[in-house]
């Protein structure tokens, strides 16, 4: 009779295959999370901006540095990722598109459109 080891097994999560609904669940997931850490920096740019004229030309020449741009092509795509996947969870809890392969085409849809906002946002920085 054989009895399950009770050691610890090694898990390589790089290994293993996902569906490309999974993929898109867990970033839909992670976008959420970043979309929230980045809330109070945007909260505060806001601020700045709203204060005085002065502030105001602050912001926008932070805004306009290199590295920020890069920081909002990022939020940009997770904004995008998050909410064309949160449309794609809806239609699926309203039975709209559960086949798998109807799944499947969704959650390509999603990937690729998220990343295709994103180019265009970028496109309009250059």
């Amino acid at each position: 009779m054989n009895t399950p080891s009770k050691n610890p097994k090694f898990l390589n999560l790089l290994q293993i295959r996902m569906p490309i609904g999974a993929m898109a669940s867990i970033a839909h997931r992670a976008t959420g999370i970043l979309l929230f850490l980045v809330l109070p920096g945007a909260i505060y740019l806001l601020d700045l901006s709203l204060r005085s004229p002065a502030d105001y030309a602050q912001a926008v020449s932070w805004l306009t540095s290199p590295p920020v741009q890069l920081v909002t092509v990022v939020f940009v795509w997770s904004l995008a990722h998050h909410f064309l996947a949160g449309i794609r969870f809806l239609l699926i809890d309203f039975e709209h598109g559960v086949s798998r392969s109807a799944a499947r085409v969704s959650a390509w849809l999603v990937s690729a459109g998220s990343v295709l906002v994103a180019l265009l946002y970028l496109a309009s920085l250059l």
